[in-house]
């Protein structure tokens, strides 16, 4: 049964304030089974990366072999137990029928910008907290909480053939626990005083910003759900979590949220990384590796220019087989945006890293941003450049 013909399951957010979070459901699946229908229905894995541009393979997640991870999954698999950030060999335990799909960021990009402009024409204020969820601003907008929820979800839907599910609430805090209550394609009503019911039962980990390390601790402390930490005494809290953090937890077990929406905020920065299904050698796999960091420039130039941005600081970052991590900034006297300044500047940052052991990661990123006709003129492109050696030589 769709949200659209069941009642909400709380009452009506109180007068005031009112907040909803939009989060769309297994995003990226969805967006695959858009182009696959016919895998509808069915167990189905996305994790690791098409190769240097081409297509998406299918394959059988028992056969595969590798150290990806688990992007997320369709809520068949999910019965299984599959879930986002789990090993792939893990979820191939669990779920060796599944159907495993190469993840598509471009194409989720396109539904991300395609969902949130659909919102916009309903409810233009919003803040946006990632590729597939947004908070709202309804307050100020005329009609009850739930006639505007539905008109967001018929919008985003109308555009993108996929549901999302929404809470409305009186803050950030409820609204983000309440949109996960009744996926998928929910609609969620969320009260200060009834959130009680429905809330204080959760474990205490749904509280955005209650991490596993957190939940251990309070675990530790005899306090497993919401209600518990609400019936904990603050002090008793601010001796284990400090002073403003204890606080914040015996607020947060409470629905108190007093945060704005940031309804825009400039980028510091855009970013493009990729993790290789083997580790890769600067010198052996040097072609390979050359052919990597070309895309990678090529697709983050494509988002500074669909943005409108460029930037004066371009850097890397490299991950090795140990997965130490380097990265290396250079600051330019010219703002940029195209590919070939890009992978020109990257490449002497490149120069200045040892090269000698395997990758398992590479990424380029481009800072200090501006709008692009503030820029000025880039430089001039230059022929792309090799991958350095592992001396450092281009």
């Amino acid at each position: 049964m769709t949200a659209d013909a069941r009642a909400p399951r709380a009452t009506e957010a109180a007068p005031g304030r009112r907040i909803a979070h939009l989060d769309m459901d297994a995003f990226f699946a969805s967006v695959e089974l858009l182009r696959r229908p016919e895998l509808r229905g069915l167990a189905v894995v996305v994790g690791g990366r098409r190769a240097l541009g081409g297509d998406a393979d299918v394959g059988r997640l028992g056969d595969y072999r590798g150290r990806g991870v688990v992007t997320t999954a369709t809520y068949e698999a999910r019965a299984h137990g599959v879930r986002s950030g789990m090993g792939l060999m893990q979820a191939a335990r669990l779920a060796p029928q599944a159907v495993l799909l190469a993840a598509d960021f471009d194409a989720y990009r396109h539904y991300s910008r395609l969902f949130k402009a659909a919102a916009a024409t309903v409810a233009p204020r919003i803040e946006d907290r990632g590729i597939d969820e947004i908070y709202i601003d309804l307050g100020g907008l005329p009609g009850p909480a739930e006639a505007l929820a539905r008109r967001i979800k018929q919008a985003v839907a109308a555009a993108t053939s996929l549901t999302c599910s929404i809470c409305v609430a009186p803050n950030k805090l409820l609204a983000k626990i309440g949109s996960e209550l009744d996926k998928p394609d929910g609609l969620t009503l969320l009260g200060e005083t009834d959130f009680r019911a429905r809330v204080w039962p959760l474990p205490v980990g749904r509280i955005n910003g209650i991490g596993p390390k957190a939940a251990a601790r309070l675990a530790g402390l005899g306090i497993a759900t919401i209600g518990e930490l609400a019936a904990a005494d603050c002090a008793f809290l601010q001796g284990h979590f400090g002073r403003a953090g204890g606080l914040w937890l015996h607020e947060a077990a409470h629905g108190v949220d007093e945060r704005p929406l940031v309804t825009h905020a400039e980028p510091k920065s855009l970013s493009r990384e990729t993790t290789f299904e083997r580790d890769l050698h600067p010198r052996r796999d040097r072609q390979l590796l050359s052919e990597i960091f070309s895309g990678l420039c090529r697709r983050l130039a494509q988002d500074l220019q669909r943005d409108g941005y460029a930037g004066r600081t371009v850097g890397i970052k490299l991950r090795y087989e140990d997965f130490r991590t380097v990265t290396r900034d250079n600051t330019l006297a010219t703002a940029v945006s195209e590919a070939s300044a890009i992978r020109r500047a990257a490449g002497e940052c490149l120069r200045r890293v040892p090269l000698d052991r395997k990758l398992r990661l590479l990424g380029v990123r481009v800072g200090a941003l501006q709008k692009a006709g503030a820029a000025g003129p880039a430089p001039s492109p230059q022929q792309e450049l090799p991958l350095p050696d592992a001396r450092g030589a281009a």
